[in-house]
C-alpha cells in the first residue's frame, strides 16, 4: 500500500491532473483537502463526488471564510499592504490558512505527505511550503509541477481527458483561476502577453464599466480600530460585509486590475485580478467612516468638521479611482 498524501485540491485543471498522477507515480492513496474561502458554491458543488470519481479516498471541505477574512484579510487591509504597486494580495492571504488546515487534516488522517498544485515558477509554492515547514517539517512535500514531464497546461488538458476527468479549462481558455471573498485572479494563456487586453468573459465578479449604471451610488463603511464593521450603518460580520461590498462595487465595474507580478524565483508573470474593495485602509484608532462614490463622472468629496472620514471617489470605472486623505 502506498503513502497517504493529502492534496490541496480545488478541482481545477492542475489538481485534477495531480490526483491521478500521484496514484500513478507514487502509488499513493490521495485524500483531497479543499478550503472554502468564499470561491462560491459553483466551485465547491459536487467537488467531493468529483474527487472520489477521480480516485481519491475522500475529500474534506472546510469552511474557512470567517477566519480567512478576520485573521488574514482585515489585518492586511489595516496594514495597507499592496504588492508591486497594484496587487492587493488576494491569493497570497488565502494560502497560509489553507496550508495550515491542510496540515491539520494530514495529522488527523495520519498521512505521510503533503501535495499542492503550485507551479515551479510562482510565489504560491513558497507560501504553501513555508507553512508546511513551520507546521509539519517531518512530512514529505510533493510538488508535481517541479517533478512531472508535462510542459504546459495544454498537455495537462490532454492528460485529464485521457483519465475521463471533467474540467472547465480548454485549449482556448487554459487559464488558472483563483477566487475567494477578496478577489478572483486569472493567469495563463493569452493573459501572459501584457500587450493583449484581457477578454471580457473572464470577469466574473465585476460588470463591464461600459455597461455599469449611469448613476453613482454612495457607500459608507464604518470602521473600528481600522477594521471594517458596518455598511451604510448596518453592523455586519466579516463575511457578510465583504459580500455586500463585492455586490455593490461589482455592479458598478469597480475592482479590475492588470498585474505584472515579480516572483521570488526571478521571473515575472502577467495576470488579471478583480476586487470590489480597492482603496487603502483608513487610519487606525477610533471609529471612522469610509465613503465611496462609484459612477460615471467625478464627484466632489466634502469633509465634515468633526467626524474623521476616509473617502475614495471611483468614477467611470475601476481605473479612475481617486483617493483623498482627510485635511
Amino acid at each position: 500500500m502506498g503513502p497517504l498524501v493529502v492534496l490541496a485540491y480545488s478541482g481545477g485543471l492542475d489538481t485534477s491532473a495531480i490526483l491521478p498522477w500521484l496514484r500513478d507515480t507514487y502509488g499513493a492513496r490521495v485524500l483531497c483537502f479543499a478550503a472554502d474561502v468564499g470561491q462560491g458554491t459553483g466551485e465547491l458543488r459536487d467537488l467531493v463526488d468529483k474527487a472520489k470519481r477521480s480516485g481519491a479516498v475522500d475529500c474534506v471541505i472546510e469552511d474557512l471564510r470567517e477566519p480567512f477574512v478576520r485573521d488574514f484579510v482585515f489585518p492586511t487591509l489595516r496594514a495597507g499592504a499592496i504588492y508591486a504597486r497594484t496587487y492587493l494580495l488576494g491569493t497570497a492571504m488565502a494560502r497560509p490558512i489553507t496550508a495550515a488546515r491542510q496540515v491539520a487534516a494530514a495529522r488527523r488522517a495520519g498521512a505521510q505527505a503533503l501535495a499542492h498544485g503550485c507551479t515551479g515558477k510562482g510565489n504560491d509554492q513558497v507560501r504553501f511550503e513555508l507553512t508546511y515547514a513551520a507546521l509539519a517539517p517531518d512530512l514529505q512535500v510533493i510538488a508535481p509541477w517541479r517533478e512531472w514531464s508535462f510542459q504546459g497546461r495544454e498537455e495537462l488538458i490532454a492528460y485529464v481527458k485521457a483519465n475521463d476527468i471533467p474540467i472547465q479549462a480548454t485549449l482556448e481558455k487554459p487559464y488558472s483561476t483563483d477566487r475567494n471573498l477578496w478577489h478572483c485572479s486569472h493567469e495563463g494563456g493569452i493573459l501572459e502577453d501584457p500587450s493583449v487586453e484581457a477578454p471580457e468573459h473572464i470577469f466574473v465578479m465585476t460588470r463591464n464599466p461600459l455597461e455599469a449604471p449611469d448613476r453613482p451610488v454612495t457607500v459608507q463603511i464604518g470602521f473600528d480600530a481600522g477594521t471594517p464593521v458596518s455598511v451604510d450603518g448596518e453592523t455586519l460580520g466579516p463575511v457578510a460585509l465583504l459580500e455586500r461590498l463585492n455586490a455593490v462595487a461589482g455592479e458598478h465595474g469597480v475592482g479590475r486590475a492588470d498585474v505584472v507580478e515579480d516572483r521570488l524565483v526571478g521571473s515575472r508573470a502577467a495576470s488579471t485580478r478583480r476586487r470590489a474593495v480597492r482603496s487603502s485602509t483608513p487610519p487606525t484608532g477610533s471609529s471612522s467612516s469610509w465613503c465611496s462614490t462609484a459612477g460615471p463622472s467625478s464627484s466632489r468629496t466634502s469633509w465634515p468638521s468633526t467626524t474623521p472620514i476616509w473617502c475614495t471617489t471611483a468614477a467611470g470605472g475601476p481605473r479612475n479611482g481617486r483617493r483623498s486623505t482627510p485635511p
